[in-house]
């Protein structure tokens, strides 16, 4: 947990009182993040670093980006085996190029401001109460738990949906121009995949399906990114987009699968082989 005094002058707490639950202001953040979350899938909590504080999230996040895993993959919208014995018109059959990249946890040093927001257990309370859950737990992958995604000019993160079945978000470093976080709301169910729907938005046909959300460095985005189609668009000019994702889940125990692990990270840890065969999994569909 971060030191005692050290969130407060990270967050904004002028309009994001974190420590007192029983703030007005708190009540309010809390309330409107729930109702976004209920409409759309996504909340952004405005200016939730301290405006100050913008270029140190910014310098910090460019000096670790050179750690991230750089490799062009083919890829589908599930991070499935593209091999995976599919029907013909299934979306899963459709293949992207992921050219994001990752920069994983064990290489996110204890004192950056974005793992000081990670660890703190009054924002993880706050993020709780955002997404109407008793308490979150982070995500015990060793890699996939805090990490940096960066995107390099010419490159996107292509359509996909996560694994766990809420993401916490936060741009570090935007483009000059694209890197526009796009997203489908509630385009799949638990009970559902809605295939056609998925073909539709990976062919270009489903327009009306997609929302695009303007994002500023400091923003916190709360999002239900399991159950909701998104990507960032490709990057235009000389600056990478950098964008810190702060991974929890409602239940502990959760670690990426063998297969997500290698192509995010170009590696995998014992942790990643132990879990295999016993993924923490709430519901059946594709990854």
């Amino acid at each position: 947990m971060a030191a005692l005094g050290v969130l407060d002058e990270i967050v904004d707490t002028g309009r994001y009182p974190l420590a007192d639950s029983e703030s007005p202001g708190r009540h309010e953040a809390v309330r409107r993040a729930r109702a976004d979350l209920e409409d759309s899938g996504c909340t952004v909590l405005r200016g939730f670093i301290r405006t100050q504080l913008a270029e140190t999230l910014r310098v910090q996040g460019e000096r670790i980006a050179p750690h991230a895993h750089y490799v062009i993959e083919r890829v589908n919208v599930y991070n499935i085996p593209l091999d995976a014995e599919l029907p013909q018109d299934h979306p899963g059959r459709i293949v992207l190029e992921r050219g994001n990249a990752f920069v994983p946890r064990d290489r996110i040093p204890a004192d950056a401001l974005i793992h000081q927001l990670y660890t703190d257990q009054r924002f993880q309370r706050f993020v709780a109460d955002c997404f109407d859950l008793p308490e979150v737990h982070e995500f015990a992958d060793p890699l996939a738990g805090l990490c940096l995604n960066v995107v390099a000019p010419g490159m996107s993160h292509p359509w996909h949906f996560d694994t766990n079945e809420f993401t916490v978000s936060m741009l570090t470093q935007s483009a000059e121009s694209g890197g526009v976080f796009e997203y489908c709301p509630n385009i799949r169910t638990p009970e559902g995949e809605h295939l056609d729907d998925v073909r539709a938005v990976l062919t270009g046909s489903g327009d009306r399906l997609v929302k695009r959300l303007a994002l500023r460095p400091g923003d916190l985005q709360l999002f239900r990114g399991r159950f909701a189609l998104h990507r960032v668009s490709p990057v235009v000019g000389a600056r990478q987009r950098h964008s810190a994702i702060f991974a929890y889940t409602d239940r502990p125990g959760v670690v990426g699968t063998v297969e997500r692990t290698r192509q995010l990270f170009g590696r995998v840890l014992p942790d990643h082989l132990a879990a295999e065969a016993a993924a923490v999994r709430g519901d059946r569909l594709l990854d």
